[in-house]
C-alpha cells in the first residue's frame, strides 16, 4: 500500500510540476523567483562581462523581468540567471530549469517543434573566423582543412550539407561552445571557425590580438534569432512579444542596437561598428516570429 501511494504521489507531483511548467507568470507567481539563461561567450547578445552576464539579449530578458513584475503584481521577484549551452539550452528550457532564454538561438521550425519564439531580434549568416596570415578567403579554400563549429548549433547542420554538396574535404570538430571553438582557431589547432558572422566579429572584438583575425566567406544561409520559451504558453508569450513590440515601436530596440553593435562594449571596449541590417530594419515594422526555414 506504502508503495502505491508513492508512486501515485510521485506521479501527481510530476503532473503538477509539468502544468505549472506549461504557465510561466503563474510557476513565477507562485514560487517568487524567475530564471533566465545567458551564454557565457555569444558577443554581444549574452556573454560574461566582470562575471556578470551582459548583452542586448540580456537586456531585453531583464525588461521582460520587469514586465512579469507588473503582471504578477509581485516587485520583489527573486531573479536567477542559469548559464546555457547550444547543446543543453532546449532540454533546460523544456523541464523548467529556466524560465527564458535571450541568446543567440536561431528560430527555425525544427526547434519550433519544443519550444515557442518571440518576435525575431536580428539576422545572421554563417561564415568563417580566420587568421589573417592564413590565406583563407573562402570555404574552397578549407579543403583538407580543420574547421571548428560549435556543437548543436544550426551552423554545424549548414556546414555538414555544404561540405558534402560542394566536395570541400572539410574536417569538422564541435567544441561545447564558442570561446572554445575561438580557441582552437588561436592555438592553430584548427584552421578556421564557422559560425554566425556577428558572434564572430563580437569574439574578435575580445580577442588578445584582435589585428590578427578576419572574417571571410560568403554567408551560408541567413537566419533569424530570437528569444526562446516553452511551448503552449500563449500568456507568456504575448507578455515576451509586448516587449520587444514595444522597444520596437518607441525606438528604445534601436538605441539598444547602438549600445551594442556600434559603440564600444565591454570588456575591451572594441567597437564591433555593424549597421542595422535590412532584414532587421524591416521587422522593425513587421514584429515577425517567422521561422528561418
Amino acid at each position: 500500500m506504502q508503495v502505491r501511494t508513492t508512486v501515485l504521489y510521485a506521479a501527481l507531483s510530476l503532473a503538477c510540476l509539468a502544468s505549472a511548467h506549461a504557465d510561466t507568470l503563474d510557476k513565477v507567481a507562485q514560487s517568487g523567483q524567475i530564471t533566465l539563461a545567458y551564454r557565457e561567450s555569444s558577443v554581444p547578445f549574452s556573454y560574461l562581462n566582470q562575471s556578470k552576464p551582459a548583452g542586448i539579449s540580456v537586456d531585453i530578458s531583464n525588461a521582460v523581468v520587469e514586465a512579469v513584475k507588473k503582471a504578477t503584481g509581485k516587485n520583489d521577484i527573486k531573479v536567477n540567471w542559469q548559464a546555457v549551452t547550444s547543446q543543453n539550452r532546449i532540454p533546460l528550457l523544456t523541464n523548467g530549469t529556466i524560465d527564458l532564454e535571450c541568446g543567440s538561438t536561431t528560430n527555425n521550425t525544427t526547434r519550433g517543434k519544443d519550444v515557442d519564439f518571440a518576435i525575431n531580434h536580428f539576422y545572421t549568416g554563417t561564415r568563417l573566423l580566420v587568421k589573417k596570415s592564413s590565406g583563407i578567403k573562402n570555404y574552397s579554400d578549407l579543403k583538407g582543412k580543420t574547421v571548428a563549429v560549435t556543437s548543436g548549433t544550426t551552423n554545424l547542420q549548414v556546414i555538414r550539407k555544404a561540405n558534402a554538396e560542394n566536395n570541400w574535404g572539410i574536417d569538422m570538430v564541435h567544441p561545447k561552445d564558442h570561446a572554445d571553438a575561438f580557441l582552437l582557431v588561436e592555438s592553430d589547432r584548427a584552421s578556421a571557425f564557422a559560425m554566425d558572422d556577428i558572434l564572430l566579429y563580437g569574439l574578435i572584438a575580445n580577442a588578445k590580438n584582435p589585428g590578427d583575425y578576419e572574417v571571410v566567406g560568403d554567408a551560408l544561409q541567413v537566419e533569424p534569432y530570437a528569444c526562446m520559451l516553452r511551448k503552449d504558453d500563449p500568456k507568456f508569450k504575448a507578455l515576451v512579444d509586448g516587449v520587444i513590440s514595444d522597444m520596437m515601436k518607441t525606438g528604445q530596440f534601436t538605441q539598444l542596437y547602438d549600445k551594442w553593435f556600434v559603440q564600444p562594449i565591454p570588456p575591451s571596449n572594441m567597437a564591433l561598428n555593424l549597421p542595422m541590417s535590412e532584414q532587421l530594419k524591416q521587422n522593425l515594422v513587421e514584429l515577425s516570429d517567422k521561422p528561418a526555414f
